[in-house]
């Protein structure tokens, strides 16, 4: 079968490997349809994930059909469409007993830690896989893994009904953060430095956008919340700049999520923490989210509507990693096909 393999930095080939088989009774293989290219897809790609080893199959964002079971498992059958959950833990640790896995002490994570989906079959335990109602397009499952990531950044900042709710970034992250700001009731308002990524965010919901590169967040913010600052801010950008701005503009009692990660310090004030005892977390990957992610597919409520500009055949996988490098404002997410 054909693996998409990172050898090193800026090496990607497509080999012919063995086809993975069952080694426990309570794994499951599947047969790859989609597979999403991430931004952490991209980082392993250039050499710079630290969390990634190579050689490594990248491939997170993965939809595939069970094709077969382990004699125990009880929940999937052949013919399944399923999802990936793309965390494995421990179970002991003191992440895990507080109900945390994805910051698990041995965490390892599908296409990181250990090699990914983007292959033509693959092997994972049955509790790592969701079934999806077998109408959905392929397409729409293949988002599952994403919208989890703006489940947990919207769980982490315990965004509800008629909060207001700053997301700083309006890329592929930034938008499904913003279908589950609405899905709360939340009014949002967001950011970012392209218009076309804007005007795409206003037709996903947002109720207020602003451009940084023209408009001054801190006076938009206080204009729209009558000078109470946003209840919830999310930052799904990540530079110094944008941590500090979300201290600054965040409501007294509000929340500050951050999502990713910059090796600059920022300087944050002491005084405004306190002052208004601002809540500050961070928000990786995503705990007991899938679940909820599957019914909102499996009802509709949950549609792509155009996150998805460009899909690629598995043959032309070097292409596609090149095409989303050189037009990060084309792509919001490109997807393999692997039919």
């Amino acid at each position: 079968m054909k693996a998409v393999q990172v050898r090193k930095a800026y090496d990607l080939v497509i080999n012919e490997v063995e086809q993975p088989k069952l080694v426990s009774t309570t794994d499951v293989l599947v047969k790859t349809k989609r597979v999403g290219i991430c931004g952490s897809d991209m980082h392993i790609y250039h050499g710079t994930n630290p969390l990634a080893t190579l050689p490594r199959v990248v491939g997170h964002e993965v939809t595939g059909e069970v094709v077969e079971t382990g004699v125990d498992v009880t929940t999937l059958k052949v013919g399944d469409h399923v999802v990936v959950e793309p965390i494995s833990y421990c179970g002991e640790c003191y992440a895990c007993r507080k109900g945390r896995p994805n910051v698990c002490e041995q965490l390892s994570v599908f296409g990181v830690h250990e090699d990914g989906g983007m292959r033509e079959y693959f092997v994972l335990p049955e509790k790592q896989l969701h079934a999806v109602d077998s109408t959905l397009d392929w397409n729409e499952a293949v988002m599952a893994e994403p919208y989890t990531i703006g489940a947990q950044a919207t769980w982490r900042g315990q965004v509800g009904k008629g909060d207001t709710v700053l997301i700083q970034g309006a890329g592929p992250i930034g938008i499904c953060i913003l279908k589950f700001a609405k899905l709360q009731g939340a009014s949002v308002m967001m950011t970012d430095l392209s218009e076309e990524r804007l005007a795409f965010a206003r037709e996903n919901g947002a109720d207020r956008t602003v451009q940084v590169g023209s408009e001054d967040v801190k006076e938009r913010v206080k204009e729209w919340t009558q000078g109470e600052g946003a209840n919830v801010v999310i930052d799904a950008v990540c530079l110094p700049m944008t941590f500090e701005l979300g201290i600054d503009v965040v409501s007294p009692a509000g929340t500050v999520v951050v999502l990713g990660f910059d090796e600059r310090p920022a300087q944050i004030p002491q005084l405004l923490i306190t002052k208004k005892e601002i809540t500050i977390v961070g928000s990786r990957l995503q705990t007991n989210q899938m679940p909820r992610v599957v019914e909102l597919l499996n009802t509709g409520k949950l549609r792509h509507d155009g996150l998805i500009t460009h899909t690629f055949a598995l043959a032309d996988v070097q292409e596609a990693f090149t095409f989303v490098e050189n037009n990060p404002d084309k792509v919001r997410k490109a997807v393999i096909v692997f039919d």
